[in-house]
Order: C-alpha cells, then structure tokens, then sequence
C-alpha cells in the first residue's frame, strides 16, 4: 500500500487536498451533504463577476479543490483516482501539474463565458483535462499500443460518458468546464506525446488561450 502511494503520490495528494477542502466546508457551511452556494462562493468558488469584474482570478486554482456536495466529491475522487494513477504512468511529474492545471484554468474560463453569472465549482475540469491527455497520448501512439490503447480509449470513453450524464444531474457542476478541461486535455497530451521536449510549446498555447479570455470576459458584463 506504501509503495502504491508512493508510485502514485500526485494523484492522493490532490485527492487529500480535495478532502481537506471539503472537511474545511463542512466547518464552515455547517453542512456536510450539501454546500450551499454562497459559502462556496466565499470559500473561493468562481463566479463570474467576482472574477471578471472583481479581478478574483485566483478563483479559477481555489475552485478546482471545492464540491458542491459529498456525491460530487465521491465522484470527482473516484474519477481522478481511475484517471491519475495511468497519467502518472505515462507522463512526468511536471507535465502532470502542469496539464492539471492548465486544462482546469481553461475550463473555469469557458465555465465563466458560457454561464457568467453562474457558481462553478469541483475538480471534473481537471480530471476531464487528465482524460483528454492520456486520450491524447494514446492516439498518439495508437499504432505502437494497438490493441492496449483501444481498451485504455474504450474504458476513458466509458468513465467520461459517465461523468457527463452524472454532471447534468448534480447542482454547481458547470459541462463547460468539463468540455474545456477535454478539449485542451486532448490537445495537451498529443503535444507532449509527439514532442517530449516541447511542454513549453503547450503552456505558451495556453496562456494564450487564457489572454483571450481576459479580454473577452468583461464584455459579458457592460
């Protein structure tokens, strides 16, 4: 069990912090199934005119280790815990962190311009961006893998439809966050299979990506 941890510490770090979140919302909230909206919103969820208009953007890290409900974080935890270990596996420790994040920031910002006025919290964009990653990876080097990267694929798809239709269910879980978090996932993951060396190439697309962002956002509020 120590050497799992160990092998995989990424992954049960985050999933430890995104426990740690949840206790500390329970605290404050006094609730433990449910948090409600506005104490997530003070606990750092992102909501839009707090992060375009207030100049909150911190919201868009604070917001990827806070549920909205224990469901939510069984979920999410189950989910990245599918998702991390393999990601760990075929990626380094940097490219991981920087994946994770990167594809959460960017699908809180596509999370903002498709409901700007809307509370948008959870790891899904993140673990939807790990997703895309390996997905990615895998169709990168679909002809070397073969018939492992079809099975890997099919089990991703079957995990991602999952998260999807469960997502339309569950209060505070934005689908724009989790297409963004795919999407960049997807284009993140073929980048660093194809070119090892070239991670920075990823990162300087998406900042990027997220300058345009910057801009575009506050016309939503004029």
């Amino acid at each position: 069990m120590l050497s799992d941890i160990y092998r995989y510490k990424i992954t049960y770090t985050l999933i430890v912090i995104n426990i740690l979140l949840y206790t500390i919302s329970i605290v404050y909230s006094g609730e433990v199934i449910d948090i409600p909206s506005k104490e997530l919103v003070d606990l750092g969820g992102i909501f839009g005119p707090a992060v375009v208009v207030g100049g909150e953007w911190w919201r868009l890290v604070s917001a990827i280790f806070l549920h909205g409900s224990m469901t939510h974080l069984l979920m999410n935890m189950f989910s990245l815990y599918i998702v991390g270990r393999p990601t760990e596996l075929y990626f380094s420790t940097k490219e991981y962190l920087i994946l994770y994040f990167a594809t959460a920031i960017l699908g809180g910002l596509v999370s903002i311009s498709i409901h700007p006025l809307s509370v948008s919290i959870g790891a899904s964009g993140a673990i939807f961006g790990i997703f895309g990653a390996l997905s990615g990876y895998l169709f990168a080097f679909r002809d070397r893998l073969g018939k492992q990267a079809h099975q890997l694929m099919k089990e991703f798809g079957v995990i991602i439809g999952i998260n999807l239709v469960l997502g339309l269910s569950i209060p505070n879980i934005d689908m724009g966050a989790h297409i963004g978090g795919l999407i960049s996932g997807i284009i993140g993951g073929f980048i660093v299979a194809k070119y090892p060396q070239k991670l920075w190439l990823f990162l300087l697309l998406a900042i990027f990506v997220m300058i345009l962002f910057y801009y575009y956002l506050p016309t939503l509020y004029r």
